[in-house]
């Protein structure tokens, strides 16, 4: 029997955590490619530092005279991401880092697997493990820690932003530490928040008396008691942040991406890759499964695996896991699962409409746990699978 009575810890990182910039750059190349063709090949991977930006990996449009069109557009595209993030500091700043762009065609050997034939249906874009998790802790049917860590930062950007606290910096992390009471959230029994800040002289009490209003306002009501502790900006002065202070590179924050360590991962990052990707796209897919077994009533908490082999088009295999909360028996969803949604890369990308420029909103805050938008924006988060999982049982 699964435990009852504990505390569990997530992180989250802000969008000017030097990973998070590189993220948000690579998930632009994407979307930028994807605007141009909406089968666009992307599998893009940046690299910041000190008042540099390094881009690499692989692209692919029908039209190769539109891709050396595309590369001229590198630059600005880069340049917009670090404008809006807020990144004006000496070492790193918008409109004079240097970038070097080192971006080529796609593999053909990887091509002639993922494409689509007259005698085979379009392949996995690489082998591999992928993980959905839904719980009905929260509205969001997400682990409260990654999803109140998520939305400290995300309030935190807002109010920097818009010039409501002007003295925040880009650069920022959040942990929660979640007491579970009868399996449910019921407290948060630690609080760590670093933030980057403009004014040296600020010290950490000074620092936490400006978060401390947009924490309590995010955070359910009961959350904060007297016994929480609190450490804001625990090492002292945090002036330098971004990829001045610590280098950054795309895919590195996968837990921070999906459940907070609340359940498993696969390995595969996100960032950067197009939809042929099952790194990305089935990792979506498994969410969307396991949300709609929650919504459902299937299950208080799911997870769902799927596996692929690089240019096979059908899963290898269906899991599930319903923790001990399952209404129904787990094979019957394993059974039913296939005849709901055809979960082959292309299937997954016509389900769900990834084939848009909808990816550089999902480079920080999470890439689950969000509404779904009115462009397709996080697809995967709807919960319109319920019934038709219902009735396949």
């Amino acid at each position: 029997m699964s435990r009852k009575d504990y505390v569990f810890t997530s992180e989250s990182v802000s969008e000017g955590h030097p990973d998070k910039v590189c993220d948000r750059i690579s998930d632009a190349v994407l979307d930028a490619l994807l605007s141009e063709e909406p089968e666009a090949r992307v599998a893009c991977e940046t690299f910041a530092t000190t008042n540099r930006v390094v881009i690499g990996g692989e692209v692919g449009l029908s039209d190769q005279d539109k891709l050396h069109d595309y590369m001229g557009k590198i630059d600005g595209i880069v340049r917009d991401c670090v404008r809006d993030i807020g990144y004006e500091q000496d070492k790193f700043h918008w409109k004079t880092l240097e970038i070097t762009n080192l971006l080529h065609e796609q593999s053909a050997h990887i091509a002639q697997g993922v494409d689509a034939a007259d005698n085979k249906d379009e392949g996995a874009g690489d082998q591999g493990i992928m993980f959905g998790f839904a719980t009905n802790e929260t509205e969001a049917m997400m682990p409260a820690p990654i999803q109140f860590s998520h939305a400290i930062l995300r309030r935190l950007a807002e109010v920097r932003k818009d010039g409501t606290e002007p003295m925040l910096g880009p650069d920022a992390k959040a942990q929660l530490s979640v007491r579970y009471a009868d399996g449910k959230p019921v407290e948060v029994s630690s609080l760590v928040l670093s933030t980057q800040h403009l004014d040296e002289n600020l010290t950490s009490d000074d620092v936490r008396a400006i978060v401390a209003p947009y924490i309590e306002e995010v955070l359910p009501e009961g959350w904060l008691t007297a016994n929480t502790v609190w450490h804001v900006n625990p090492t002292g002065k945090f002036v330098i942040g971004g990829p001045d202070g610590d280098a950054g590179l795309t895919g590195r924050k996968i837990i921070v991406d999906t459940y907070g360590g609340a359940a498993p991962h696969g390995g595969g990052a996100f960032s950067g890759k197009d939809p042929t990707k099952v790194d990305r796209s089935a990792a979506y897919a498994a969410r969307y499964l396991a949300k709609n077994v929650v919504a459902a009533g299937l299950a208080d908490k799911a997870t769902i695996q799927l596996s692929y082999a690089i240019g096979v088009a059908a899963p290898l295999s269906i899991y599930a896991d319903f923790h001990g909360t399952g209404k129904i028996d787990e094979a019957l969803i394993e059974a039913a699962i296939p005849q709901v949604m055809d979960l082959t890369p292309r299937g997954i990308r016509t389900h769900l409409s990834l084939n848009k420029p909808i990816y550089q909103r999902t480079a920080a805050y999470g890439h689950f746990g969000r509404a779904p938008e009115a462009d397709g924006g996080f697809s995967w988060e709807r919960t319109d699978l319920a019934e038709a999982l219902k009735n396949a049982i």
